[in-house]
């Protein structure tokens, strides 16, 4: 590989990762906040062999005919969702991800998120201030227990795992359903039981979601799975946004089939349902599960280490279409 090969990074990155990216390559980046537009997008990838992608970039089949030197896509997600796998394995282009560096950050959040709607955290925040706060009652601003209440996660892998060694602090009996049930063993350590997704639904009093999204999981909690819940119950998702059809969960909020819910990913980011703002009972945070400086920082130099490695003609690290290889 020519040494001088350009390439891409859609995200303002930490200086020692493009340091090093730098060594071996030109490197266009995208140093801003806020996601490239399209336009810039599709004219800055022209001459890239490389790309290291945000979740935010839709890489689509337009996407690759505006980039016939594209070799490598490092995305520096779990997720990627945001990259049309197929059309790249198609045309020879290798593309990684970043798992496991964002599973106790993703872990840990969704436990906030638990804690946080289930203690009205948010609202009682804006009450002191907004002023609001004028006196104490015994019966005023009641919020629910959290511990030895059960727990239900869809999708036991890192992070549902995580997820379920956190509960363990907390004495709740957890309940899960994923598409391999865990071996013996490890129910035993995360006092996990595996059992049918509706007695989950209708059993737990905290349901944290933890799948990837796919054409099988899109709308994977919808009007039926609200309709099974109690009434007492709070969803909590820190996965992907599509995987919740946000029409009936504001639906399910307003008439009362759930308690409440947390949520940090949205069907249409950065859009939200119109209404869900103005509802007390949901928690809603703008898609910061691995939001710390510690995570970010290892997701980018992964991202990196995939790029280099697939751009030196070895075998990426976390490389998703091995097919590519064959």
């Amino acid at each position: 590989m020519d040494t001088i090969a350009p390439i891409l990074v859609t995200g303002n990155l930490p200086l020692s990762v493009l340091e090093n990216l730098k060594r071996e390559f030109q490197v266009e980046i995208h140093a801003e906040d806020l996601p490239m537009s399209r336009s810039d997008l599709l004219h800055s990838i022209r001459d890239k062999v490389g790309l290291l992608s945000m979740i935010t970039d839709d890489i689509n089949g337009e996407f690759l005919d505006h980039a016939p030197k594209l070799i490598m896509i490092a995305n520096m997600a779990v997720g990627y969702n945001n990259v049309d796998l197929n059309a790249a394995t198609r045309r020879g282009i290798l593309v990684s991800n970043t798992p496991g560096v964002l599973t106790d950050a993703t872990a840990d959040l969704a436990f906030s998120l638990i804690l946080g709607a289930a203690r009205r955290i948010a609202e009682g925040d804006r009450m002191v201030r907004e002023g609001r706060f004028r006196f104490w009652a015994p019966f005023h601003f009641l919020g629910r227990e959290v511990s030895g209440k059960t727990l239900g996660i869809i999708g036991m892998g890192r992070i549902g795992k995580a997820v379920a060694r956190r509960a363990r602090g907390f004495q709740m009996p957890i309940l899960y359903y994923s598409r391999n049930p865990l071996d013996e063993t490890v129910e035993k350590e995360l006092n996990a039981r595996y059992v049918p997704l509706d007695n989950l639904l209708g059993e737990s009093d905290f349901i944290s979601l933890h799948i990837p999204l796919s054409s099988d999981t899109r709308h994977f909690i919808g009007n039926r799975e609200f309709s099974l819940m109690k009434p007492t119950a709070f969803l909590i998702n820190t996965s992907r946004g599509p995987v919740v059809d946000e029409k009936a969960l504001l639906g399910a909020l307003q008439n009362g089939l759930i308690a409440g819910a947390g949520i940090d990913v949205y069907e249409n980011e950065p859009a939200i349902t119109p209404g869900l703002e103005k509802l007390d009972q949901v928690l809603l945070l703008p898609h910061v599960g691995s939001a710390t400086l510690e995570t970010r920082t290892r997701m980018a130099a992964m991202a990196a280490e995939n790029l280099l490695a697939g751009l030196r003609g070895e075998v990426p690290p976390n490389l998703i279409n091995t097919e590519v290889l064959r």
